[in-house]
Protein backbone atom coordinates (compact mmCIF):
# COMPACT_ATOMS: atom_id res chain seq x y z
CA UNK A 1 0.00 0.00 0.00
CA UNK A 2 2.09 2.92 -1.24
CA UNK A 3 0.40 5.06 -3.88
CA UNK A 4 -1.80 7.96 -2.73
CA UNK A 5 -2.31 10.72 -5.26
CA UNK A 6 -5.35 12.78 -4.15
CA UNK A 7 -5.90 14.95 -1.09
CA UNK A 8 -8.24 13.09 1.23
CA UNK A 9 -9.98 13.90 4.48
CA UNK A 10 -10.49 11.20 7.10
CA UNK A 11 -13.81 11.03 8.97
CA UNK A 12 -13.99 9.02 12.19
CA UNK A 13 -16.75 8.32 14.70
CA UNK A 14 -16.57 6.00 17.71
CA UNK A 15 -18.96 3.65 19.45
CA UNK A 16 -17.68 2.59 22.85
CA UNK A 17 -19.14 -0.29 24.82
CA UNK A 18 -18.62 0.44 28.50
CA UNK A 19 -19.28 -2.37 30.97
CA UNK A 20 -20.96 -0.91 34.05
CA UNK A 21 -19.68 -1.59 37.56
CA UNK A 22 -22.80 -3.25 38.94
CA UNK A 23 -22.57 -6.51 40.85
CA UNK A 24 -25.24 -8.22 38.76
CA UNK A 25 -26.54 -8.23 35.20
CA UNK A 26 -28.80 -5.61 33.73
CA UNK A 27 -31.99 -7.71 33.71
CA UNK A 28 -31.22 -10.53 36.16
CA UNK A 29 -29.49 -11.20 39.46
CA UNK A 30 -26.68 -13.23 37.90
CA UNK A 31 -23.12 -12.29 38.79
CA UNK A 32 -20.87 -10.55 36.27
CA UNK A 33 -17.64 -11.68 37.95
CA UNK A 34 -14.86 -12.07 35.39
CA UNK A 35 -13.06 -15.39 35.02
CA UNK A 36 -15.81 -17.77 36.18
CA UNK A 37 -16.07 -21.21 34.60
CA UNK A 38 -17.97 -21.06 31.27
CA UNK A 39 -21.76 -21.04 31.50
CA UNK A 40 -21.90 -20.88 35.30
CA UNK A 41 -23.34 -17.33 35.39
CA UNK A 42 -26.21 -17.54 32.90
CA UNK A 43 -29.64 -17.66 34.49
CA UNK A 44 -33.00 -18.53 32.88
CA UNK A 45 -33.63 -14.78 32.54
CA UNK A 46 -30.38 -14.30 30.61
CA UNK A 47 -31.45 -17.15 28.30
CA UNK A 48 -35.05 -15.87 27.95
CA UNK A 49 -36.48 -19.25 28.84
CA UNK A 50 -40.31 -19.52 28.82
CA UNK A 51 -42.03 -18.00 31.85
CA UNK A 52 -39.24 -15.63 32.91
CA UNK A 53 -39.31 -11.84 32.88
CA UNK A 54 -36.46 -9.28 32.86
CA UNK A 55 -36.20 -6.77 35.71
CA UNK A 56 -34.11 -3.62 35.11
CA UNK A 57 -31.05 -3.11 37.34
CA UNK A 58 -31.42 0.27 39.09
CA UNK A 59 -27.66 0.57 39.54
CA UNK A 60 -27.10 0.41 35.79
CA UNK A 61 -29.54 3.29 35.27
CA UNK A 62 -27.86 5.41 37.93
CA UNK A 63 -24.47 4.90 36.27
CA UNK A 64 -25.94 6.01 32.95
CA UNK A 65 -27.38 9.13 34.61
CA UNK A 66 -24.01 9.85 36.21
CA UNK A 67 -22.25 9.65 32.85
CA UNK A 68 -24.90 11.85 31.20
CA UNK A 69 -24.51 14.55 33.85
CA UNK A 70 -20.72 14.47 33.50
CA UNK A 71 -20.83 15.15 29.74
CA UNK A 72 -23.60 17.78 29.93
CA UNK A 73 -26.18 15.60 28.17
CA UNK A 74 -29.94 15.53 28.43
CA UNK A 75 -31.25 12.73 30.63
CA UNK A 76 -34.40 11.47 28.94
CA UNK A 77 -37.38 11.70 31.31
CA UNK A 78 -38.73 8.58 29.58
CA UNK A 79 -36.78 6.07 27.52
CA UNK A 80 -37.73 2.77 25.95
CA UNK A 81 -36.06 -0.62 25.70
CA UNK A 82 -36.32 -2.43 22.40
CA UNK A 83 -35.53 -5.86 21.03
CA UNK A 84 -32.74 -5.85 18.45
CA UNK A 85 -33.30 -9.01 16.47
CA UNK A 86 -30.49 -10.97 14.86
CA UNK A 87 -29.13 -14.49 14.98
CA UNK A 88 -25.69 -15.28 16.29
CA UNK A 89 -24.61 -18.38 18.22
CA UNK A 90 -23.61 -16.44 21.34
CA UNK A 91 -26.90 -14.49 21.47
CA UNK A 92 -29.05 -16.95 23.41
CA UNK A 93 -32.39 -15.17 23.05
CA UNK A 94 -32.11 -14.49 19.33
CA UNK A 95 -32.40 -10.79 20.18
CA UNK A 96 -30.56 -8.23 22.28
CA UNK A 97 -32.37 -5.87 24.64
CA UNK A 98 -31.12 -2.38 23.77
CA UNK A 99 -32.44 1.15 23.17
CA UNK A 100 -33.13 2.60 19.74
CA UNK A 101 -35.43 5.61 19.40
CA UNK A 102 -35.37 6.85 23.00
CA UNK A 103 -31.91 6.46 24.59
CA UNK A 104 -31.45 7.36 28.25
CA UNK A 105 -28.60 9.83 27.52
CA UNK A 106 -28.97 12.27 24.63
CA UNK A 107 -26.22 14.61 23.40
CA UNK A 108 -23.30 15.81 25.48
CA UNK A 109 -19.64 16.51 24.70
CA UNK A 110 -16.19 15.09 25.40
CA UNK A 111 -13.26 17.53 25.48
CA UNK A 112 -9.67 16.34 25.27
CA UNK A 113 -6.13 17.40 24.43
CA UNK A 114 -3.78 15.81 21.93
CA UNK A 115 -0.47 16.53 20.27
CA UNK A 116 -0.46 17.86 16.71
CA UNK A 117 2.73 18.90 14.95
CA UNK A 118 4.54 19.01 18.27
CA UNK A 119 1.96 21.30 19.89
CA UNK A 120 -0.78 20.59 22.40
CA UNK A 121 -4.21 21.04 20.79
CA UNK A 122 -7.65 20.82 22.39
CA UNK A 123 -10.80 19.53 20.76
CA UNK A 124 -14.42 18.96 21.74
CA UNK A 125 -16.40 16.13 20.15
CA UNK A 126 -20.19 16.01 20.33
CA UNK A 127 -21.91 12.84 21.47
CA UNK A 128 -24.97 11.55 19.68
CA UNK A 129 -26.25 9.40 22.51
CA UNK A 130 -25.47 6.84 25.18
CA UNK A 131 -27.87 3.98 25.65
CA UNK A 132 -28.23 1.02 27.97
CA UNK A 133 -28.13 -2.52 26.62
CA UNK A 134 -27.13 -6.06 27.49
CA UNK A 135 -24.01 -7.81 26.25
CA UNK A 136 -24.04 -11.04 24.27
CA UNK A 137 -22.16 -14.21 25.17
CA UNK A 138 -18.77 -15.17 23.78
CA UNK A 139 -17.78 -17.59 21.04
CA UNK A 140 -14.63 -19.60 21.82
CA UNK A 141 -12.74 -20.56 18.68
CA UNK A 142 -9.31 -21.48 20.01
CA UNK A 143 -9.98 -24.10 22.67
CA UNK A 144 -11.66 -26.77 20.59
CA UNK A 145 -10.24 -28.57 17.55
CA UNK A 146 -12.50 -28.17 14.53
CA UNK A 147 -15.37 -26.57 16.44
CA UNK A 148 -16.37 -23.55 18.49
CA UNK A 149 -17.60 -23.32 22.05
CA UNK A 150 -20.13 -20.89 23.49
CA UNK A 151 -19.73 -19.23 26.91
CA UNK A 152 -22.88 -17.39 27.98
CA UNK A 153 -21.49 -15.89 31.18
CA UNK A 154 -21.35 -12.41 29.58
CA UNK A 155 -24.92 -12.63 28.27
CA UNK A 156 -26.90 -9.92 30.04
CA UNK A 157 -23.86 -7.98 31.32
CA UNK A 158 -24.85 -4.29 31.58
CA UNK A 159 -23.36 -2.00 28.94
CA UNK A 160 -23.57 1.70 28.20
CA UNK A 161 -22.93 2.22 24.50
CA UNK A 162 -21.55 5.73 23.94
CA UNK A 163 -21.81 7.00 20.36
CA UNK A 164 -19.90 10.04 19.10
CA UNK A 165 -20.62 12.23 16.12
CA UNK A 166 -18.21 11.63 13.18
CA UNK A 167 -16.10 14.67 14.09
CA UNK A 168 -12.59 13.25 14.39
CA UNK A 169 -10.20 13.71 11.49
CA UNK A 170 -7.17 11.56 12.36
CA UNK A 171 -6.13 8.44 14.23
CA UNK A 172 -4.38 10.73 16.71
CA UNK A 173 -7.63 12.54 17.53
CA UNK A 174 -9.61 9.29 17.77
CA UNK A 175 -7.15 7.71 20.19
CA UNK A 176 -7.03 10.87 22.32
CA UNK A 177 -10.85 10.93 22.44
CA UNK A 178 -10.99 7.25 23.42
CA UNK A 179 -8.39 7.78 26.15
CA UNK A 180 -10.30 10.78 27.52
CA UNK A 181 -13.54 8.78 27.56
CA UNK A 182 -11.79 5.82 29.18
CA UNK A 183 -10.38 8.09 31.89
CA UNK A 184 -13.78 9.75 32.47
CA UNK A 185 -15.81 6.55 32.96
CA UNK A 186 -13.18 5.29 35.41
CA UNK A 187 -13.13 8.69 37.17
CA UNK A 188 -16.91 8.48 37.60
CA UNK A 189 -16.72 4.90 38.86
CA UNK A 190 -19.17 3.68 36.22
CA UNK A 191 -16.60 1.32 34.60
CA UNK A 192 -13.39 -0.35 35.80
CA UNK A 193 -11.78 0.39 32.41
CA UNK A 194 -10.13 -3.04 32.09
CA UNK A 195 -9.66 -3.36 28.34
CA UNK A 196 -8.09 -6.81 28.53
CA UNK A 197 -11.24 -8.17 30.18
CA UNK A 198 -13.51 -6.42 27.68
CA UNK A 199 -14.83 -3.77 30.08
CA UNK A 200 -14.07 -0.96 27.61
CA UNK A 201 -14.30 -1.82 23.90
CA UNK A 202 -14.04 0.45 20.89
CA UNK A 203 -15.81 0.20 17.55
CA UNK A 204 -14.35 2.69 15.08
CA UNK A 205 -16.26 3.94 12.02
CA UNK A 206 -13.85 5.12 9.32
CA UNK A 207 -14.54 6.76 5.96
CA UNK A 208 -12.63 9.03 3.60
CA UNK A 209 -13.70 11.80 1.24
CA UNK A 210 -11.90 14.22 -1.07
CA UNK A 211 -10.88 17.42 0.69
CA UNK A 212 -13.67 19.97 0.27
CA UNK A 213 -16.46 17.44 -0.27
CA UNK A 214 -19.38 17.81 2.16
CA UNK A 215 -20.93 14.38 1.72
CA UNK A 216 -19.50 11.56 3.80
CA UNK A 217 -17.85 8.61 2.11
CA UNK A 218 -18.95 5.02 2.69
CA UNK A 219 -17.90 3.95 6.16
CA UNK A 220 -16.51 0.71 7.49
CA UNK A 221 -16.71 -0.24 11.15
CA UNK A 222 -13.68 -1.82 12.82
CA UNK A 223 -15.15 -3.90 15.62
CA UNK A 224 -14.07 -4.72 19.18
CA UNK A 225 -10.72 -2.98 19.48
CA UNK A 226 -9.42 -3.52 23.00
CA UNK A 227 -6.21 -1.49 23.00
CA UNK A 228 -5.37 2.06 22.01
CA UNK A 229 -2.35 0.87 20.04
CA UNK A 230 -4.49 -1.52 18.00
CA UNK A 231 -6.98 1.29 17.41
CA UNK A 232 -4.30 3.59 16.01
CA UNK A 233 -2.82 0.87 13.79
CA UNK A 234 -6.24 -0.23 12.55
CA UNK A 235 -7.32 3.31 11.60
CA UNK A 236 -4.08 3.99 9.71
CA UNK A 237 -4.44 0.74 7.78
CA UNK A 238 -8.13 1.20 7.01
CA UNK A 239 -7.63 4.77 5.79
CA UNK A 240 -4.93 3.68 3.35
CA UNK A 241 -6.99 0.67 2.25
CA UNK A 242 -10.02 2.82 1.40
CA UNK A 243 -8.01 5.53 -0.36
CA UNK A 244 -6.10 3.09 -2.53
CA UNK A 245 -9.26 1.13 -3.30
CA UNK A 246 -11.02 4.29 -4.54
CA UNK A 247 -7.98 5.56 -6.46
CA UNK A 248 -7.71 2.19 -8.20
CA UNK A 249 -11.27 2.58 -9.46
CA UNK A 250 -12.92 0.43 -6.79
CA UNK A 251 -15.72 1.19 -4.39
CA UNK A 252 -15.81 0.97 -0.60
CA UNK A 253 -18.51 -1.44 0.58
CA UNK A 254 -20.13 -0.66 3.93
CA UNK A 255 -19.03 -3.51 6.16
CA UNK A 256 -17.98 -4.60 9.62
CA UNK A 257 -14.29 -5.44 9.77
CA UNK A 258 -11.97 -6.95 12.35
CA UNK A 259 -8.39 -5.96 13.11
CA UNK A 260 -5.81 -8.71 12.83
CA UNK A 261 -2.90 -7.57 15.07
CA UNK A 262 -0.61 -10.33 13.81
CA UNK A 263 -1.02 -9.52 10.10
CA UNK A 264 -1.50 -5.78 10.79
CA UNK A 265 -4.60 -5.54 8.59
CA UNK A 266 -8.36 -5.25 8.78
CA UNK A 267 -10.44 -8.02 7.25
CA UNK A 268 -14.11 -8.17 6.41
CA UNK A 269 -16.40 -9.83 8.93
CA UNK A 270 -19.81 -9.18 7.38
CA UNK A 271 -21.68 -6.64 5.28
CA UNK A 272 -22.76 -3.83 7.56
CA UNK A 273 -26.38 -3.94 8.64
CA UNK A 274 -28.59 -0.88 8.99
CA UNK A 275 -31.14 -0.32 11.75
CA UNK A 276 -34.01 -1.75 9.69
CA UNK A 277 -32.16 -5.04 9.33
CA UNK A 278 -32.48 -5.59 13.06
CA UNK A 279 -36.29 -5.19 13.10
CA UNK A 280 -36.32 -3.15 16.31
CA UNK A 281 -39.55 -3.08 18.28
CA UNK A 282 -40.34 -2.11 21.90
CA UNK A 283 -39.71 -4.96 24.32
CA UNK A 284 -43.18 -6.05 25.54
CA UNK A 285 -41.74 -7.31 28.85
CA UNK A 286 -40.22 -4.00 29.92
CA UNK A 287 -42.20 -0.80 30.67
CA UNK A 288 -40.75 2.59 29.69
CA UNK A 289 -37.90 3.75 31.94
CA UNK A 290 -39.10 6.89 33.74
CA UNK A 291 -36.43 9.11 35.34
CA UNK A 292 -37.73 11.96 37.50
CA UNK A 293 -35.82 15.13 38.38
CA UNK A 294 -35.57 14.00 42.00
CA UNK A 295 -33.61 10.91 40.91
CA UNK A 296 -31.31 13.03 38.73
CA UNK A 297 -30.73 15.46 41.64
CA UNK A 298 -29.74 12.60 43.96
CA UNK A 299 -27.18 11.33 41.45
CA UNK A 300 -25.90 14.89 40.89
CA UNK A 301 -25.38 15.37 44.62
CA UNK A 302 -23.16 12.28 44.70
CA UNK A 303 -20.99 13.29 41.71
CA UNK A 304 -17.22 13.64 42.20
CA UNK A 305 -15.35 16.78 41.16
CA UNK A 306 -14.92 16.38 37.40
CA UNK A 307 -11.58 16.61 35.54
CA UNK A 308 -12.41 19.95 33.90
CA UNK A 309 -13.27 21.61 37.20
CA UNK A 310 -10.20 20.08 38.83
CA UNK A 311 -7.93 21.39 36.04
CA UNK A 312 -9.32 24.89 36.55
CA UNK A 313 -8.69 24.60 40.28
CA UNK A 314 -5.14 23.34 39.81
CA UNK A 315 -4.26 26.26 37.54
CA UNK A 316 -6.05 28.81 39.74
CA UNK A 317 -5.24 27.58 43.25
CA UNK A 318 -1.80 26.10 42.63
CA UNK A 319 -0.66 28.28 39.73
CA UNK A 320 0.12 25.30 37.53
CA UNK A 321 0.50 25.63 33.75
CA UNK A 322 -2.38 24.22 31.66
CA UNK A 323 -0.24 21.32 30.49
CA UNK A 324 0.64 20.24 34.04
CA UNK A 325 -2.99 20.41 35.12
CA UNK A 326 -4.01 18.35 32.08
CA UNK A 327 -1.50 15.58 32.84
CA UNK A 328 -2.27 15.52 36.57
CA UNK A 329 -6.01 15.10 35.92
CA UNK A 330 -5.55 12.36 33.32
CA UNK A 331 -6.70 9.89 35.97
CA UNK A 332 -8.47 10.19 39.28
CA UNK A 333 -5.70 8.22 41.00
CA UNK A 334 -3.04 10.69 39.83
CA UNK A 335 -5.09 13.75 40.77
CA UNK A 336 -5.84 12.35 44.24
CA UNK A 337 -2.19 11.43 44.86
CA UNK A 338 -1.01 14.85 43.69
CA UNK A 339 -3.41 16.70 46.00
CA UNK A 340 -2.26 14.53 48.90
CA UNK A 341 1.38 15.46 48.15
CA UNK A 342 0.58 19.19 48.03
CA UNK A 343 -1.44 18.96 51.26
CA UNK A 344 1.71 17.72 53.05
CA UNK A 345 4.38 19.65 51.11
CA UNK A 346 2.52 22.98 51.04
CA UNK A 347 1.13 25.02 48.16
CA UNK A 348 4.48 26.77 47.76
CA UNK A 349 5.81 23.43 46.51
CA UNK A 350 2.87 22.70 44.19
CA UNK A 351 4.92 23.12 41.00
CA UNK A 352 7.76 20.99 42.36
CA UNK A 353 5.23 18.29 43.26
CA UNK A 354 3.82 18.44 39.71
CA UNK A 355 7.31 18.06 38.26
CA UNK A 356 7.96 14.99 40.40
CA UNK A 357 4.60 13.45 39.49
CA UNK A 358 5.14 13.97 35.76
CA UNK A 359 8.82 13.01 35.96
CA UNK A 360 10.34 10.45 38.30
CA UNK A 361 7.06 9.07 39.66
CA UNK A 362 5.46 8.48 36.25
CA UNK A 363 8.62 7.12 34.63
CA UNK A 364 9.20 4.70 37.50
CA UNK A 365 5.59 3.51 37.40
CA UNK A 366 5.89 2.88 33.67
CA UNK A 367 9.24 1.12 33.97
CA UNK A 368 8.08 -1.11 36.82
CA UNK A 369 4.59 -1.65 35.30
CA UNK A 370 2.99 -0.62 38.60
CA UNK A 371 -0.29 1.21 39.14
CA UNK A 372 -0.12 4.40 41.21
CA UNK A 373 -2.35 2.83 43.85
CA UNK A 374 0.34 0.18 44.38
CA UNK A 375 3.33 2.56 44.37
CA UNK A 376 5.68 1.83 47.31
CA UNK A 377 6.31 5.55 47.85
CA UNK A 378 3.32 7.21 49.50
CA UNK A 379 2.16 10.77 48.93
CA UNK A 380 3.33 11.75 52.43
CA UNK A 381 6.79 10.26 51.80
CA UNK A 382 7.17 12.09 48.49
CA UNK A 383 6.01 15.33 50.13
CA UNK A 384 8.78 15.12 52.75
CA UNK A 385 11.37 14.50 50.04
CA UNK A 386 10.17 17.61 48.18
CA UNK A 387 10.36 19.65 51.39
CA UNK A 388 13.96 18.51 51.93
CA UNK A 389 14.87 19.84 48.49
CA UNK A 390 13.09 23.12 49.20
CA UNK A 391 14.80 23.68 52.56
CA UNK A 392 18.23 22.94 51.10
CA UNK A 393 18.85 19.69 52.97
CA UNK A 394 19.59 17.86 49.70
CA UNK A 395 20.15 18.78 46.08
CA UNK A 396 17.83 17.84 43.22
CA UNK A 397 20.42 15.34 42.02
CA UNK A 398 20.67 13.70 45.43
CA UNK A 399 16.87 13.66 45.70
CA UNK A 400 16.67 11.32 42.69
CA UNK A 401 18.97 8.89 44.48
CA UNK A 402 16.85 9.17 47.63
CA UNK A 403 13.63 8.56 45.68
CA UNK A 404 15.07 5.42 44.06
CA UNK A 405 16.12 4.10 47.46
CA UNK A 406 12.70 4.88 48.95
CA UNK A 407 11.05 2.96 46.10
CA UNK A 408 13.23 -0.08 46.75
CA UNK A 409 12.89 0.08 50.54
CA UNK A 410 9.07 -0.23 50.45
CA UNK A 411 8.70 1.13 53.98
CA UNK A 412 5.56 2.75 55.37
CA UNK A 413 7.60 5.18 57.50
CA UNK A 414 6.52 8.72 56.60
CA UNK A 415 10.01 9.99 57.56
CA UNK A 416 11.68 7.54 55.17
CA UNK A 417 13.31 10.35 53.16
CA UNK A 418 15.19 11.60 56.23
CA UNK A 419 16.32 8.07 57.07
CA UNK A 420 17.69 7.48 53.56
CA UNK A 421 19.40 10.90 53.49
CA UNK A 422 21.19 10.12 56.77
CA UNK A 423 22.11 6.57 55.78
CA UNK A 424 23.60 7.67 52.47
CA UNK A 425 25.22 10.84 53.82
CA UNK A 426 23.53 13.04 51.21
CA UNK A 427 22.95 16.18 53.26
CA UNK A 428 24.17 19.33 51.53
CA UNK A 429 26.86 21.44 53.11
CA UNK A 430 25.06 24.66 53.94
CA UNK A 431 27.39 25.89 56.67
CA UNK A 432 28.71 29.24 55.44
CA UNK A 433 32.13 28.81 57.04
CA UNK A 434 32.72 25.41 55.46
CA UNK A 435 31.52 26.65 52.06
CA UNK A 436 33.74 29.75 52.25
CA UNK A 437 36.81 27.58 52.79
CA UNK A 438 35.93 25.49 49.70
CA UNK A 439 35.25 28.60 47.59
CA UNK A 440 38.55 30.21 48.64
CA UNK A 441 40.47 27.08 47.62
CA UNK A 442 38.69 26.96 44.24
CA UNK A 443 39.41 30.64 43.53
CA UNK A 444 43.07 30.22 44.40
CA UNK A 445 43.43 27.15 42.19
CA UNK A 446 41.58 28.56 39.15
CA UNK A 447 43.12 31.97 38.47
CA UNK A 448 42.35 31.78 34.73
CA UNK A 449 38.60 31.35 35.26
CA UNK A 450 38.65 34.15 37.82
CA UNK A 451 40.38 36.44 35.34
CA UNK A 452 37.90 35.54 32.56
CA UNK A 453 34.90 36.25 34.79
CA UNK A 454 36.26 39.61 35.91
CA UNK A 455 36.97 40.45 32.26
CA UNK A 456 33.25 40.14 31.53
CA UNK A 457 32.89 36.47 30.58
CA UNK A 458 30.06 35.60 32.99
CA UNK A 459 29.88 31.98 31.83
CA UNK A 460 33.29 31.41 33.44
CA UNK A 461 31.60 31.19 36.82
CA UNK A 462 30.10 27.84 35.81
CA UNK A 463 33.55 26.25 35.78
CA UNK A 464 34.19 27.60 39.26
CA UNK A 465 30.85 26.28 40.54
CA UNK A 466 31.68 22.89 39.06
CA UNK A 467 35.07 22.84 40.81
CA UNK A 468 33.44 23.76 44.13
CA UNK A 469 30.88 20.98 43.78
CA UNK A 470 33.67 18.55 42.91
CA UNK A 471 35.71 19.62 45.93
CA UNK A 472 32.68 19.05 48.21
CA UNK A 473 31.94 15.68 46.56
CA UNK A 474 28.61 17.05 45.39
CA UNK A 475 27.42 17.98 48.87
CA UNK A 476 27.76 21.77 48.68
CA UNK A 477 24.55 23.77 48.36
CA UNK A 478 24.80 25.04 44.74
CA UNK A 479 22.80 28.20 45.40
CA UNK A 480 25.01 29.20 48.32
CA UNK A 481 28.17 28.34 46.38
CA UNK A 482 27.05 30.55 43.50
CA UNK A 483 26.22 33.44 45.81
CA UNK A 484 29.57 33.19 47.66
CA UNK A 485 31.52 33.06 44.39
CA UNK A 486 29.75 36.16 43.08
CA UNK A 487 30.43 38.03 46.30
CA UNK A 488 34.13 37.16 46.34
CA UNK A 489 34.61 37.75 42.60
CA UNK A 490 33.07 41.19 42.95
CA UNK A 491 35.48 42.12 45.72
Amino acid sequence: MERITMQWEVVIGLENHVQLTTQSKIFSGSSIRFGAEPNTQASPVDLALPGVLPVLNRGAVERAIRFGLAVGAKIAPQSVFARKNYFYPDLPKGYQISQMDDPVVQGGTISFAYEKDGKLETKTVNLTRAHLEEDAGKSLHEDYAGMSGIDLNRAGTPLLEIVSEPEMRSANEAVAYAKALHSLVMWLGVCDGNMQEGSFRCDVNVSVRPVGQKEFGTRCEIKNLNSFRFMEEAIHYEVRRQIELIEDGGKVIQATRLWDPDRKETRSMRTKEDAQDYRYFPDPDLPPLVIGQEWIDRVQADMPELPGALRARFTGEYGLPEYDALVLTSSKAMATYYEAVVAKAGKENAKAAANWMMGDVSSTLNREAVELADAPVSAAQLALLIKRIADGTISNKAAKEVFAAMWETKSADEALADTVIDQKGLKQISDTGALEAIVDEVLAANAKSVEQYRAGKEAAINALIGQAMKASKGKANPAQVTELLKQKLAG
